[in-house]
């Protein structure tokens, strides 16, 4: 509408509207607050992890029955899910800053809050609050590495984000060990504390403050909400019970399952058309993200059998408890912060073909897993140290050419978008994880249990040996490990197979 000027009014000229502010330039302040959002992400996924094995300990200590025990991580695994998908709309609208800083002060208090619930309920409360609060902080790293950092080191601070997903999880037992051997279960919570106080600090000075983007509510997508949240946490919640309640002869189980799935659906139908979504679908048409996305799923399989199988073997068969399993773990955890600058520094190079270097962490990952199912009962942890070694630099090679090819020329406005399909893909493939592997290891063990009894049976006078049933247990927990590691190397090999198919070559964002 053109103004209209009263008769003696001087004509003025409108006020041209505000220029956006120049992008901060990376550097010292910035390096600060990226190293402090990796920091808070590493805490939360020590915090999710540590307490999984110190479970025996504080169910104990606080006199929780073991069924109950198993809500707690479901629904903190739902909740940290959850807060994966609808994290990196919030972070728009309410700034990076803000909402991490929010994060770390509310996983924080959850986690010192924790061993003084009164009764179970309200330990499940603050579980769910504190996952909730955990969930949302790797969104924002992996959203601060691809908006911050300049193209020619972008590679290396994707690499600190892949530290979640190799460092993060094999550091778990070891540091659980230390809490619960030497300072009490009660320290499994707040371990939190040190480093998120730290983390805080580092964001609220190092991250730039944003301004507040009320307006997007204008076009919530309640409708997804309503229909995304339930989705995700009862999928997340069926398939870490599904195990113990036998599957689909739960009532309960087939209503999650069933009912997550529906409403999953829905959910992406109404994404499809939102104008301001919380998963953008279009983004899968881009033949490189729907290929990461995909490998992702099998590479968090592989990575998380490759620590539940040693630890289980060990605890299971010669009585390991974490503190002396611990240095099975060491041995891939903490190379990891020597092997992924490395490999980042590799698929920095413009003659490098990260789709090969994919392949061939994929291929070490197979290979160790075939070493690893020739084991025997007489396998003790100095026999594991040979397989963690080739991990080491197989698992930064089978992470970080994904993070390349899934952000690689992603236009500004599509980080979020990516984000939350990234970090949603790797919450729930942990969840698919846990529940396919606690699957086949009750098959499996039952398998073989059946077997070798009938095999015994048939011996005469076999049932008056001494310790029989203690070796059948043992070879039983063997034979399992050992089918375990051949299914895991076959997944890693079919990763490889789609390689040449679906992803196209890309370069590091500084060759372009």
């Amino acid at each position: 509408m053109s103004a209209v000027l009263l008769p003696g009014a001087i004509p003025t000229m409108a006020p041209p509207p505000p220029s956006p502010p120049a992008p901060p330039v990376f550097g010292p302040r910035l390096a600060t607050g990226l190293a402090g959002v990796l920091l808070a992400v590493l805490v939360s996924g020590l915090n999710e992890n540590i307490t999984k094995v110190a479970l025996a300990d504080i169910r104990g200590a606080m006199g929780i029955a073991r069924d109950d025990a198993s809500w707690l991580v479901a629904l903190y695994a739902a909740a940290s899910v959850s807060a994966m998908a609808f994290a990196p709309w919030c972070s728009v609208t309410f700034s990076l800053r803000r909402l991490t800083a929010a994060a770390i002060v509310v996983c924080m208090a959850a986690g010192v809050l924790c061993p003084f619930a009164p009764n179970l309920p309200v330990l499940m409360f603050l579980r769910v609050v504190q996952g909730s609060a955990g969930g949302a902080l790797p969104p924002m790293l992996m959203t601060v590495a691809l908006r911050f950092l300049p193209p020619n080191i972008k590679l290396y601070g994707l690499g600190g984000y892949a530290l979640s997903a190799t460092f993060g999880p094999s550091l778990g037992t070891p540091l659980a060990a230390f809490w619960t051997e030497y300072l009490g279960w009660r320290w499994a919570f707040w371990q939190v504390v040190p480093g998120s106080i730290v983390a805080l600090l580092m964001v609220s000075w190092g991250l730039p403050q944003d301004p507040l983007r009320l307006e997007r509510f204008r076009q919530f997508d309640w409708r997804g909400l309503l229909l995304g949240l339930p989705a995700i946490s009862m999928l997340v919640v069926g398939l870490l019970q599904g195990e113990r309640l036998v599957w689909f002869a739960s009532p309960l189980i087939c209503v999650l399952l069933g009912g997550g799935l529906l409403l999953l659906v829905l959910f992406f139908v109404n994404e499809w058309s939102h104008p301001l979504p919380f998963f953008k679908l279009q983004l899968l048409s881009r033949r490189n993200l729907s290929h990461a996305l995909l490998t992702l799923g099998g590479v968090l399989f592989v990575l998380l059998a490759v620590i539940l199988i040693p630890s289980s073997y060990l605890a299971q068969v010669h009585a390991y408890r974490p503190l002396q399993t611990a240095p099975v773990m060491l041995m891939v955890a903490l190379p990891q912060l020597v092997a992924l600058p490395l490999v980042a520094a590799l698929c920095n190079l413009r003659a490098v073909d990260c789709r090969w270097v994919l392949a061939i962490g994929l291929t070490l990952l197979a290979l160790s897993c075939v070493l690893g199912a020739r084991m025997s009962p007489d396998w003790i942890r100095t026999h594991f140290y040979l397989l963690q070694a080739v991990q080491i630099f197989a698992q930064p090679m089978a992470v970080i050419p994904l993070l390349l090819l899934a952000t690689t020329g992603l236009a500004p406005q599509d980080g979020p978008f990516a984000s939350a399909w990234f970090n949603t893909i790797k919450g729930m493939s942990a969840v698919v994880a846990t529940g396919v592997l606690d699957a086949l290891i009750t098959r499996r063990n039952h398998f073989h249990s059946t077997v070798l009894s009938e095999r015994l049976g048939n011996l005469p006078g076999v049932v008056d040996v001494p310790g029989l049933s203690a070796r059948m247990h043992a070879q039983v927990i063997t034979l399992t490990s050992s089918d375990l590691y051949l299914i895991v190397a076959a997944i890693a090999l079919a990763m490889i197979v789609i390689i040449p198919i679906l992803p196209t070559r890309v370069y590091p964002p500084r060759a372009a």
